[in-house]
């Protein structure tokens, strides 16, 4: 086994030193084409090596669009990071290119990896191959997160730098002005567009459209305050300090909280993905260890009971993989994301057939069942359309079902199969059997399979029948008797198998059922997105107190203005306060009561008395003083919910991704090993009783 590895690893390095040496021929030949200049001139100005690394990354991009399947992750992946590099073409482009490349490093040894320890297991290899396209996805996700977290803390150093900027020349604009221009950070282009919508001919529109692509809502918040204080001026506290500059200050304390947040949550799941697909790895080496170490188990491994509990332990490490990074969703630049993309459910939705099957089973506009789905898809935030989920539920219906027929039909050709090649023998309870004793035992094999090759598809055949059979061949020529009853038996067991072994009525019921629960599984999958959203709602309700903080001392707003600021920044939240705001001028207090009837959560219903409250009988800053006077407390109260937040999340986190390692150890290998040894033992017992 040894040399087998060794040789596999060999063969691994040999074939990566090849592509190496393939990919940089092709960069050679190809550095002088247009796609090169057009790549370079995207960075006038500035001169770089022939093969330095942003001209490789720019190459590698135009490489990568090319090739149609890497080609959907690239255009995913940019779509993020052109957020985050707003109108910068160049290092949106590179970052592309050095993300996805990162990803393939890992992906293709991880794939020899895979092809080497289970190319035996045909099926088992190809559904390890086909997860691989899911771990991409986790990859790429956790590098621009990485972006995301680390622009998240570039915002801490260039406020501080606003600060001081503002109180030089007191002038909002001008400070973000001069700030920007320090740095070449990703802040630093933020603060730039955000310049721009400041100094604009019409501020508000252009303000509406930066918080379409702002990267995260503390961006939005800084670009609304600094709107709103170069539109009617700052204003001085009880204490002479500045309002502006408060706010920005509690606007810190906010991307402060979110840091320490992000980061707990990163060390608790930095390792359960992983986790929770490596036993797809192991499933092959396990298998190997236990036949070897105990020849007896290879009646459960390379029979029916190994191949169930394999893809049962497949199947295990799908869901919980796709539960862990539901549990673990942070990114915000992954939620502003916009859907335009055209996805592969909106192609085939498009296709006429297609269209009616899905507008058969897709409940009607204004019917209960409708209002349900779509409350369902806002309550989990997800961008997909309700057409979108009813093509995935259909797609992935008939792929179980199939999935499944396919399955079965694989039971039971691996029980025919077993039949025909293992060597027929007692077991051993320790150890595997000789070489000499094995080859005696292939050879009965051969004899008994030509005599199960004879009466093959006779369900009626009896011993006698096969007794006689065997006392007219060559290969019982000098047997005894007593020799031929035993091996009558034996091939009467194996061919009861062999017969029976076919697809039955109950089987394509159970797949139904299978495809029943691939039909269920996208909306089981919304719910438990919209669990794992309930635990955020305190966090939401006390951004929403730091923003009213923020509000209530700016003259002229108004309640209508502060829902509307509510609005933009809800994501739980978000339906109930958008239907409030569209409401708003047919009746303030109508509209604030239905929203209070919308909501269940008791802080959110508390800020709305106080909107109330405000609409008619006091100031906006009566009617929420105690935010001020309690803002410590508050604080105070935010860092325990999330420390609450991330103790749940991790503890269900750890749950889900430790169960395929739990299940693929007792399910996979201490289970068979203890059942099956205690059979054997007792046919042992059995045997040495009858033969006494």
């Amino acid at each position: 086994m040894s040399n087998q590895l060794m040789l596999y690893g060999l063969l691994g390095i040999a074939g990566l030193f090849v592509i190496v040496i393939i990919a940089y021929v092709i960069l050679m030949k190809r550095m002088n084409r247009s796609d090169v200049r057009q790549a370079m001139a995207l960075k006038a100005g500035v001169e770089t090596k022939g093969f330095s690394a942003d001209v490789i990354y720019q190459k590698l991009y135009m490489i990568y669009i090319k090739i149609p399947g890497l080609k959907r992750y690239l255009i995913k992946l940019r779509r993020r990071l052109e957020i985050i590099n707003i109108e910068d073409e160049y290092l949106t482009r590179r970052q592309s290119a050095k993300i996805l490349t990162n990803a393939l490093l890992i992906i293709v040894p991880l794939t020899l990896l895979i092809i080497a320890f289970a190319k035996q297991n045909t099926l088992l290899m190809s559904i390890l191959l086909i997860f691989e396209i899911f771990m991409i996805e986790t990859l790429i996700d956790g590098m621009v997160d990485k972006i995301d977290n680390k622009l998240l803390k570039q915002q801490i150093d260039f406020f501080a730098e606003i600060r001081h900027a503002y109180h030089e020349c007191n002038m909002v604009e001008e400070a973000i002005y001069q700030v920007s221009q320090d740095d070449e950070v990703e802040v630093s282009r933020q603060a730039e567009k955000i310049y721009e919508v400041l100094i604009s001919d019409d501020p508000e529109a252009e303000l509406e459209k930066y918080y379409d692509i702002a990267p995260n809502s503390y961006l939005k918040e800084f670009a609304g305050i600094s709107y709103l204080t170069r539109e009617f001026g700052d204003r001085k506290d009880q204490n002479g300090a500045s309002l502006y500059l408060k706010n920005l200050n509690n606007i810190t304390q906010e991307m402060q909280i979110e840091i320490l947040k992000r980061d707990k949550l990163d060390y608790v799941f930095q390792s359960l993905s992983v986790i929770s697909a490596v036993p797809m790895l192991f499933i092959e080496p396990v298998k190997n260890w236990a036949v070897s170490q105990f020849s007896f188990t290879s009646q459960f491994y390379d029979g029916k009971g190994g191949l169930i509990v394999q893809t049962l332990i497949l199947i295990l490490t799908f869901i919980c993989y796709v539960l862990i990074r539901k549990v673990k969703d942070n990114s915000s630049t992954n939620a502003n994301m916009k859907n335009t993309e055209n996805p592969w459910q909106a192609k085939l939705y498009k296709n006429r057939i297609f269209k009616k099957l899905v507008d058969l089973l897709m409940p009607k506009q204004g019917t209960k069942d409708h209002r349900k789905i779509t409350g369902l898809l806002k309550d989990a935030a997800s961008k997909t359309k309700i057409e979108w989920l009813y093509v995935n539920r259909i797609v992935l219906a008939v792929s179980t079902c199939i999935i499944s027929i396919f399955l079965f039909y694989q039971l039971h050709r691996i029980s025919v199969q077993y039949i025909y090649e293992q060597p027929t023998t007692d077991y051993n309870i320790l150890g595997q059997m000789s070489e000499i004793d094995e080859k005696k035992a292939m050879k009965t094999t051969e004899k008994h399979n030509y005599f199960l090759n004879q009466f093959k598809g006779k369900p009626d055949t009896t011993q006698k029948q096969i007794e006689n059979a065997m006392k007219h061949s060559a290969y019982y020529e000098e047997a005894t008797d007593k020799e031929i009853e035993t091996d009558a038996e034996a091939i009467l067991v194996k061919l009861k198998v062999v017969n029976g072994e076919y697809f039955q009525w109950f089987e394509m019921l159970l797949s139904l059922v299978f495809a029943f629960l691939g039909y269920m599984a996208p909306i089981w999958v919304l719910m438990f997105q919209v669990r794992m959203r309930q635990l955020d709602m305190e966090d939401e309700v006390m951004q929403f107190q730091t923003i009213i903080l923020m509000l209530m001392k700016i003259e002229r707003v108004n309640v209508e203005m502060i829902l509307e600021w509510l609005e933009r920044y809800a994501n739980i939240f978000k339906e109930p306060i958008t239907k409030c705001v569209n409401n708003y001028e047919s009746g303030a207090w109508e509209a604030l009561e239905e929203l209070k009837n919308d909501v269940s959560y008791i802080q959110l219903i508390r800020i709305i008395e106080s909107l109330q409250a405000a609409v008619e009988k006091i100031p906006i800053r009566d009617a929420f003083d105690e935010l001020d006077t309690e803002r410590a407390y508050y604080q105070e109260k935010r860092k325990e919910s999330n420390e609450r937040l991330i103790s749940r999340k991790g503890m269900i986190g750890k749950v889900i991704g430790f169960a395929p390692m739990v299940c693929l150890f007792v399910g996979y290998l201490i289970v068979p090993l203890v059942v099956i040894g205690m059979l054997s033992m007792t046919s042992a017992f059995d045997t040495m009783s009858s033969s006494m």
